[in-house]
């Protein structure tokens, strides 16, 4: 039975409650302990409102308040503590840089991680001054010891910790003397249960690196979480608020209807993606579900597979990239009642998504430490056919802006396209990012089967189309007999499709790039002119007109001139692409058709036809440059609106919007660089 200590069982603080800690004007880890704790709820839930506002298709859903923290202080499980000079250890300081505060007497800290710690900084502060293994690495003469992760593991109401050096690779000669400093601090540290070392590689901003030994002690420790006990490990993923972790696998259990009905009641299959340990899986097994746990670590898999062994629990564990396994599944003919996704900060990959849709679970209850990733998932989702209609955030890092959510999404069948212009011939769609335009094998639909369904679009066919990771505005004639006519309408010299590109570095503040494209063997003339709009984070935002409608077009043209589209996987920057996927959750090439131009065959004058910028767009501009950018290129109306214009055809030539930021200016100096390899040959000759 839970005592009283038990973290979820505690009095949640009081609305109006501040927390003093004498570190607060210097560490960065709590950077909202100033406000009430009522403030501090109503942030988070800015944060996620604000973050699903951005998708049209989530404007109906409503964000429920955050769940206080049964807690605010002693609660955190884990803690990574950077080790600096003169004993210090603790957190870098507010406002940037690598200066390490020293943070004795956390106020957030586990009890057990407070005692721990404290050990710890008397002998690093001894090792330093004596020469000894454990001395930081920034030290005079140099050190090994480059951080400490602390792990708090329950049992039966005991607390105990794991601990992990982080040193610095290439400083280490022999682990002997690692050994011996960790069976010297076990020994007068009882409540450590175990010692490993990690090993930091290079320069690398991550502070644990991919190997980790254990040194002594004990390699694992069950550790207990609600009504079921996984195995934790050395740097292990772990919620950081045990009382708010176990409030989610309640949340989860209640929504697949565990735990209900008679014994006899079919036990549903569940999936769950990204399941590390198997905190949740166990949980859910322990409240009568079958569960096949999916999770990418080694190490993590078989720790699962040791747990449900010794509990008797129905889990199954299979180690592979989340995607990978589910379209494993898909192939097989494998179904499951209800899915568990509970990525990482950066979300779930696109094709994750395709292929979770494709196993058909009736629910997927989705786990975000992220309200910007979560929005832009649950967008897709949305195409893909499963919707949810209320998200619950938690306050699980009480004093910080972080916050985690769940939401329960079920199968609502897929949604009709968003219609920005149609007549009596053709509609204009807005498709959305990692849709194809027409059907593709690995995908779960298409844009077109989605315009099929519109009213008097039956037999609708595309007259252009977009990359599959490309968003924006799509032509669709009603009837195959008019594609001739329209394309030949979008492929006159009056006619102009605008895009908005992210690139990577600055370009200059306007050009055009003349360079021939190779399609099926042969060289076609090709030019494609942009202007600069801002500058973002280093990057620059761009405004994009290709003069043909050559394969992948802007893409290689930008490439081709060294600065190629953020996100880009087949001609962008791989490191520069890793970086705003985990950074930023850019899990696309930044590449939108915002406009089209066309003089209307019948007549019927200079038609304008625009779709907003998307929401995953927006919210990486955001992340990178703050909101500035984006008001100033609303103010200028550069990322487009939602609907259709017609201007009166110019006597002499075409009408253009002179004064705004759509406007490419035709004289823009050229840039002509030489074909040095040939390019890929595309799939289509319209895609861009």
């Amino acid at each position: 039975m839970a005592t009283p200590s038990d973290p979820a069982l505690e009095a949640a603080p009081a609305q109006d409650e501040r927390v003093a800690c004498e570190h607060a004007d210097r560490c960065g880890g709590c950077p909202v302990i100033g406000l009430s704790y009522a403030e501090q709820l109503a942030l988070k839930r800015g944060r996620v409102v604000q973050s699903v506002a951005r998708y049209p298709a989530l404007e109906l859903l409503y964000t429920e308040p955050v769940a206080a923290a049964p807690s605010v202080v002693g609660y955190r499980t884990r803690a990574k503590l950077i080790v600096g000079q003169s004993g210090r250890m603790g957190l870098f300081a507010k406002g940037g840089g690598h200066q390490v505060v020293d943070i004795p007497r956390c106020r957030v800290l586990a009890p057990v991680l407070s005692r721990v710690a404290s050990a710890l900084r008397a002998r690093v502060a001894a090792a330093e001054a004596e020469g000894g293994c454990l001395a930081p690495f920034d030290a005079p003469g140099g050190g090994t010891l480059r951080a400490v992760d602390l792990r708090e593991v329950r049992d039966d109401e005991k607390a105990r910790a794991l601990v992990t050096f982080v040193v610095q690779r290439d400083r280490v000669r022999d682990l002997a003397p690692l050994e011996d400093a960790a069976k010297r601090l076990m020994r007068d540290v009882p409540e450590i249960a175990g010692v490993a070392v990690n090993f930091h590689e290079g320069e690398a901003p991550q502070i644990l690196g991919p190997e980790t030994v254990p040194l002594t002690g004990a390699a694992s420790m069950p550790d207990r979480m609600g009504a079921s006990v996984h195995m934790a490990t050395f740097g292990s993923f772990v919620q950081a608020h045990r009382g708010q972790a176990q409030r989610v696998h309640a949340m989860l259990a209640e929504a697949l209807g565990l735990g209900k009905g008679s014994p006899e009641a079919r036990r549903p299959r569940v999936l769950d993606l990204y399941g590390g340990s198997g905190a949740i899986a166990l949980g859910l097994a322990a409240a009568g579900a079958k569960v096949r746990l999916v999770e990418s670590f080694p190490a993590a898999v078989a720790q699962a597979r040791e747990a449900a062994a010794a509990q008797d629990l129905d889990v199954e564990a299979e180690q592979g990239d989340a995607a990978a396994v589910l379209r494993s599944l898909v192939e097989r003919g494998e179904r499951f009642d209800a899915a568990v996704v509970n990525p990482p900060r950066r979300g779930t990959s696109p094709m994750a998504r395709e292929w979770l849709a494709r196993v058909e679970p009736q629910v997927i209850a989705y786990v975000s430490c992220d309200p910007e990733t979560l929005a832009r998932d649950l967008d897709h989702l949305a195409r893909l056919g499963y919707a949810a209609s209320a998200l619950r955030p938690l306050d699980m890092i009480p004093l910080t802006d972080e916050v985690e959510t769940v939401a329960i999404l079920r199968r609502t069948g897929v949604p009709m396209p968003r219609v920005i212009h149609a007549d009596r011939e053709i509609l204009v769609v807005e498709k959305g990012a990692h849709e194809p335009t027409t059907p593709q094998g690995e995908y779960a639909g298409s844009l077109l089967a989605r315009v099929r369904r519109v009213a008097g679009a039956e037999d609708a066919v595309p007259v252009h189309r977009l990359d599959v990771g490309t968003s924006g505005l799509v032509m669709f004639a009603r009837k195959p007999e008019y594609v001739a006519r329209w394309q030949a309408v979008l492929g006159a010299a009056t006619t102009r499709k605008i895009y908005v590109a992210a690139v990577r570095g600055i370009t200059p503040s306007k050009g055009a790039i003349t360079r021939d494209l190779r399609e099926d063997g042969k060289l076609y003339p090709a030019r494609t002119r942009y202007r600069r709009l801002a500058v973002a984070a280093g990057h620059s935002v761009l405004r994009v007109v290709p003069e043909q409608g050559r394969t992948h077009q802007i893409r290689r043209h930008l490439a081709a001139i060294g600065h190629p589209v953020l996100g880009d996987d087949r001609y962008g920057h791989a490191t520069t692409n890793r970086y705003f996927e985990e950074k930023n959750g850019l899990d696309r090439a930044f590449l939108h058709c915002v406009r089209i131009e066309l003089d209307h065959p019948d007549g019927g004058g200079r038609v304008l036809v625009e779709a907003p910028l998307t929401g995953d767009l927006r919210a990486v501009l955001e992340r990178t440059s703050g909101p500035g950018t984006l008001r100033f290129l609303d103010h200028k109306n550069a990322l487009g609106t939602s609907g259709t214009s017609h201007l009166p055809p110019g006597p002499d030539e075409v009408v253009h919007d002179r004064g705004s930021a759509l406007e490419v200016d035709t004289r823009s100096p050229t840039l002509k660089p030489e074909i040095v390899t040939d390019d890929d040959e595309g799939r289509r000759s319209d895609d861009y």
